[in-house]
């Protein structure tokens, strides 16, 4: 079910109202109630992949058990062979489902160039909506309880509410046990103001899908299927559009969760800072996709040594955690190269410990950034779209053609991205920019509220209106969330 869908809108108000008036006095009914629209919410899609997530939800919750019983027993190697075959079972199942085809392939074209061949079968199979986001959680469950940062719940049916919670389930944040799932064990009263805050979030979220994101795909796709006839002009728009998109998309999606789990009572964890706005690039990665980042640095990052050991081991460590987030994004070596675009960026930074200089909050105290926060944000911006150029394409060899067309200064084409029709758009994301500016230190992107009670409604009622026309002007298009297919 897509939260941009007539399916959810409807969807949504029935749990809202049957959570809190049916069952706000019953705290077990409530988590197996979430559990049970959860998997009608995942469902919706294909209603035979609920068996992989149960599996991976049961498989994660009796692991626990297991490895924590053991622990308290002394039989530390035991705990660890659980938690390993855990791990190994997941991941094989996301490998399976992800990346079998994929391996197969590259070892067949590799053995090919040696004038070996050989006949490898494929798997004819779908990949399960957000088979990624809700494996990494279940693991970092059983990591958690291995390493003794959390104790293991008995508590079935809130574990399986942590693991399937509809708002995240398919697209994130990647939440932890530590912060999810004690929530899901202790009485959740209905907060207005965070309802209320939950709703303007939502409608944020809305507005970056369904205006910026969604429009900017329909100039995005124009340049990069046509790349090899239209002008650089029409790239470079290209390219500065899909980076919208995808920031639009992704962020739009994960305001929507987040503002959807208020609803519940629930707070997940921010998973975008105002990525556009970073200095350098070891900054962009702190405020893009932080609970994946995070996951890395906690769970492969830290245990390889992080950025205590020698520093061709730091380079190592970088390498590794970012050349398994490109694949983490999809199995097609443009994802695994551009992971490691990003690590070429990011290891200058921490072999001249500069990695660190821009924790501060943006422009403290300023109105605007100074010239030379601006230089920096645009020399960023660029590497950043440089990146998204191999992320978007569909082959290494499309990467290299658009880019080097984009520089070519080319001028002759027949169609392509024209400014004068896009022009609107720009204006849509200046705003959308600006506003997030101007709430950079909020709590969210649209968290403050307009004082003035007539403005702020006629901001929002201008929202809806903008969202609702954008919506009927795309529906033959495809608006599916892009990090659905990870």
């Amino acid at each position: 079910m897509l939260f941009n869908s007539f399916a959810f809108a409807v969807f949504l108000p029935i749990v809202f109202l049957l959570y809190w008036k049916a069952l706000a006095k019953n705290l077990k009914l409530q988590n197996l109630f979430i559990v049970i629209v959860s998997y009608v919410f995942y469902g919706w899609w294909d209603w035979r992949f609920l068996f992989l997530i149960a599996f991976t939800t049961g498989c994660s919750y009796f692991c626990g058990l297991v490895i924590k019983r053991n622990l308290d027993r002394g039989k530390d190697n035991l705990a660890r062979c659980y938690s390993i075959g855990n791990v190994v079972v997941n991941l094989a199942i996301l490998g399976v489902f992800k990346y079998y085809n994929f391996f197969v392939d590259s070892l067949s074209d590799l053995l090919a160039a040696f004038s070996i061949h050989l006949d490898y079968p494929t798997l004819n199979i779908i990949l399960p909506v957000g088979i990624s986001f809700y494996t990494f959680q279940a693991l970092s469950y059983t990591i958690d309880v291995k390493r003794r940062k959390i104790e293991p719940t008995r508590d079935v049916i809130s574990f399986f509410a942590f693991v399937s919670f509809f708002p995240q389930l398919v697209a994130g944040p990647i939440e932890r046990a530590t912060n999810l799932l004690p929530q899901f064990q202790r009485e959740r009263r209905f907060d207005y103001d965070m309802a209320v805050d939950g709703c303007r979030q939502m409608l944020w979220g809305c507005f970056k899908k369904v205006v910026i994101a969604d429009n900017c795909a329909y100039y995005a796709d124009i340049a990069f299927d046509n790349h090899s006839e239209v002008g650089s002009l029409s790239l470079l728009l290209g390219a500065f559009f899909f980076t919208i998109q995808i920031y639009g998309d992704f962020s739009g999606y994960s305001s929507i969760a987040i503002g959807c789990a208020k609803l519940f009572g629930i707070k997940l964890q921010a998973n975008f800072k105002l990525p556009y706005f970073s200095r350098d690039v070891a900054e962009f990665w702190k405020r893009w996709h932080i609970s994946l980042n995070k996951w890395f640095v906690d769970y492969v990052y830290i245990p390889l040594g992080g950025n205590r050991v020698s520093k061709s081991k730091v380079v190592r460590n970088i390498f590794v955690i970012f050349l398994l987030s490109g694949l983490w994004h999809g199995a097609n070596w443009t994802y695994v190269t551009w992971g490691a675009y990003h690590a070429c960026l990011f290891v200058p930074l921490i072999l001249l410990n500069k990695n660190h200089r821009y924790d501060a909050a943006l422009s403290q105290g300023r109105a605007l950034p100074t010239l030379k926060e601006m230089a920096n944000m645009c020399l960023t911006f660029v590497l950043v779209m440089v990146g998204w150029i191999v992320f978007r394409a569909t082959s290494i060899e499309q990467a290299c053609e658009y880019v080097a067309r984009m520089v070519s200064l080319e001028t002759n084409s027949t169609f392509g991205v024209s400014l004068r029709d896009s022009g609107w758009l720009f204006g849509a994301i200046a705003l959308m920019f600006g506003v997030e500016w101007k709430n950079r230190n909020a709590e969210h992107e649209f968290h403050r509220v307009i004082p003035n009670t007539v403005v702020r409604y006629l901001v929002y009622v201008a929202l809806v209106l903008a969202v609702y026309f954008a919506y009927m002007m795309s529906m033959e298009r495809d608006n599916e969330f892009i990090y659905f297919q990870f």
